[in-house]
């Protein structure tokens, strides 16, 4: 069995389902086992380890890679640690069948961690370690959540002059990716009793307008906006809708979690002021509440780049690609490090009850990631 397909089954045995999915104190929750595991893993290939505690019991896993030489440039390979929830004990049992591995996380992302973990072995146990270029894997927590690991890491200052993001894009790089806006509108009645609604006012009626003319009109006005190159249109999702308490009272308050996918240029800020806008000139009002840990642009990395560059070339992709998810890399090249994002498997089969990833792929995305290593000074 490929080296890196047998790290990707120890690493689904050992669940890291984010806290957040899961009642606190669950055996499943939190990164610290797979953290341990990797750190361990990296230790035995002997790089260079460092752990950063984020939150209680929740640590990144930095294991580096120094050049023979004195460092000129620094690349990152950052997959994350955490995966979504799952309370089915046979989620976190790897099994291989018909050319994949099943099993939580198995493509979203441990099936990263393993090529970029292998590659990265390989390369040092070999005579071809780069001269002058300093090579950080990454592994983040929570991810999943609120972005917690990346923003930490961001947020300390270290430099690199490019970052690859482990997620499922089927061994392509992606240079670009949608923003990720997520508000709570909040609509305001009168109570009353039910059998006089007429002495109140009905908060789930005012937000139901409110829904229908985000669902409607301000979703026809993002479709008729100029297209992103390789990104298309920003969308918009209202997700959950809660109001009331029982059927004999008026109802006096409403809200609304919205999901607003968003392009380079746009932020929070721009999404409540025309959101704000559209509201008024219906003569609706709503109160806007914030239910992200921190912001979540959207990414553009100039393709450009001669890093950027060079991970094309190897791929051998000569157009640039953009998806419609958000993930670490924003938070990242926020933080001042050009990130691309590039992993096996596909984000079709990521957060689905039969997870799974081709072996293919995982064998190819080592090999890949290995020669893009390989060429760097």
């Amino acid at each position: 069995m490929h080296p890196a397909v047998q790290l990707l089954r120890e690493l689904i045995a050992l669940p890291s389902v984010n806290p957040a999915f899961l009642a606190p104190n669950h055996p499943s929750a939190g990164e610290q086992r797979v953290a341990g595991f990797v750190a361990a893993t990296a230790a035995q290939a002997s790089l260079d380890i460092e752990l950063q505690e984020v939150l209680p019991q929740r640590t990144n896993v930095l294991a580096r890679l120094a050049p023979r030489g004195p460092i000129t440039r620094r690349v990152i390979l950052a997959p994350h640690l955490d995966t979504v929830g799952g309370d089915d004990p046979a989620l976190f049992q790897p099994r291989v069948r018909h050319g994949r591995v099943y099993g939580r996380g198995a493509c979203d992302t441990k099936g990263s961690i393993a090529c970029m973990l292998t590659a990265l072995a390989s390369l040092a146990r070999s005579a071809s370690r780069p001269q002058q270029t300093e090579i950080l894997f990454a592994a983040l927590v929570d991810e999943e959540n609120a972005q917690f690991g990346s923003r930490y890491f961001a947020d300390s200052g270290f430099k690199a002059d490019l970052a690859v993001v482990g997620e499922p894009t089927e061994l392509r790089v992606v240079t670009a990716h949608k923003g990720d806006v997520w508000l709570r509108l909040i609509a305001r009645g009168k109570a009353a009793h039910g059998a006089r609604p007429d002495l109140g006012r009905n908060a789930v009626h005012l937000m139901a307008r409110v829904v229908e003319l985000l669902e409607t009109r301000y979703a026809a006005e993002l479709r008729r906006r100029r297209r992103h190159p390789v990104l298309g249109r920003g969308t918009i999702n209202v997700g959950v809708i809660a109001g009331g308490s029982q059927p004999n009272i008026v109802p006096d308050r409403c809200t609304i979690d919205v999901d607003r996918r968003t392009l380079p240029g746009e932020s929070e800020g721009s999404v409540r002021k025309e959101i704000r806008a559209l509201l008024a000139a219906h003569k609706l009002q709503s109160s806007f509440a914030s239910i992200r840990g921190g912001p979540c642009p959207a990414l553009q990395t100039d393709v450009r780049l001669p890093l950027v560059r060079a991970l094309l070339a190897v791929v051998r992709q000569t157009r640039p690609l953009g998806v419609d998810y958000f993930c670490d890399a924003a938070v990242l090249a926020r933080g001042g490090i050009p990130s691309v994002v590039f992993g096996p498997g596909n984000i079709a089969q990521a957060h689905t009850v039969d997870e799974w990833i081709a072996i293919r792929q995982v064998e190819q995305g080592t090999a890949l990631l290995l020669k893009f290593l390989q060429s760097l000074p």
